[in-house]
């Protein structure tokens, strides 16, 4: 059964204890989080995008997620916040002229850094790899490491020159304190913006309620220069004819009633000019003489 040919076995070996629990590996967390898409786990490349919680994605990755969100995704929790492109804002990064890419190290025959990162703070010139504490600006997307922000202490960009305040500031994948408070001013936001459209509605439906009420009581202008040009000058008038209901000859009944009360001929009218007058077809002008007609029959609506 074993342990023969002078072998002695040690006491881990025979008795088991408790299991040891696993640390995660820290360059390979922090790469995760500042080389990687928190969306799509592939590597970040531009344009770069992060939320209000501090968290770095693909632009084309979120485009995606908005598109269709019904699809399955390996880190869909982490996105839930986001409900359109209002809710992320494209980062302006500084590239870090150390980093070679893919390129570096291609024949393994030299050390390769693993903390050199792709971005770099433009004031103090820290890399951006997870060891120095980094933030953007929501107003331009500018990015600062935070020993920049306190060191150089402004409310203009340092790179951009747009200005900004304290709330403006968002720290890039910040612990878990750091983004309970980011969420807590995230909600604080939404709540005070639909206030605003709710306060907004109100007041456009107070201001079209009046003007409704008041064109409801006054009465429609009779337009007497309408009414009597579509009776051909206001010389002639159709009277209305019986219908075979009563409701439909007492309705034309009215209307020539009212369109009686209002005829006049606009020849007679001395406020209008004589070149408005010499549109219609009781002008002088308009008139044919005798022998400007023909003895021959003619569709013309000029025949008189």
């Amino acid at each position: 059964m074993g342990c023969d040919g002078g072998t002695i076995p040690k006491r881990h070996e025979l008795v088991k204890g408790p299991k040891k629990v696993e640390k995660v590996d820290k360059n390979a967390e922090l790469a995760a989080k500042w080389k990687y898409c928190a969306l799509s786990q592939e590597k970040l490349r531009r344009p770069i995008v992060s939320c209000e919680l501090g968290r770095l994605y693909n632009k084309d990755a979120i485009i995606e997620y908005l598109l269709d969100k019904s699809a399955e995704r390996p880190n869909a929790e982490a996105v839930t916040h986001i409900r359109g492109i209002k809710d992320i804002k494209e980062l302006n990064l500084t590239d870090n002229p150390e980093w070679e890419g893919e390129r570096r190290n291609a024949k393994g025959d030299r050390y390769e850094d693993i903390h050199c990162g792709m971005f770099i703070c433009p004031v103090v010139g820290l890399e951006m790899n997870g060891k120095h504490r980094f933030c953007y600006l929501q107003t331009c997307g500018c990015v600062f490491s935070d020993r920049a922000l306190k060191e150089v202490k402004t409310e203009i960009c340092h790179k951009c020159g747009d200005p900004f305040k304290n709330e403006d500031i968002v720290v890039l994948n910040g612990n878990k304190e750091e983004v309970e408070k980011l969420m807590d001013g995230m909600v604080e936001r939404r709540a005070k913006a639909k206030n605003k459209k709710t306060k907004k509605s109100k007041a456009a439906e107070a201001v079209s309620t009046p003007s409704e009420s008041k064109e409801d009581t006054e009465s429609p202008p009779v337009d007497v220069a309408g009414t009597s040009s579509l009776q051909n000058g206001g010389e002639s008038s159709q009277s209305a004819v019986a219908g075979p209901s009563g409701s439909s000859s007492s309705s034309k009944g009215t209307k020539s009633s009212t369109v009686s009360a209002t005829k006049r001929s606009i020849q007679n009218m001395e406020e209008k000019s004589e070149a408005f007058k010499s549109l219609f077809t009781t002008h002088s002008s308009a008139k044919r003489t005798k022998e400007q007609t023909s003895n021959w029959v003619t569709h013309t609506p000029y025949h008189f």
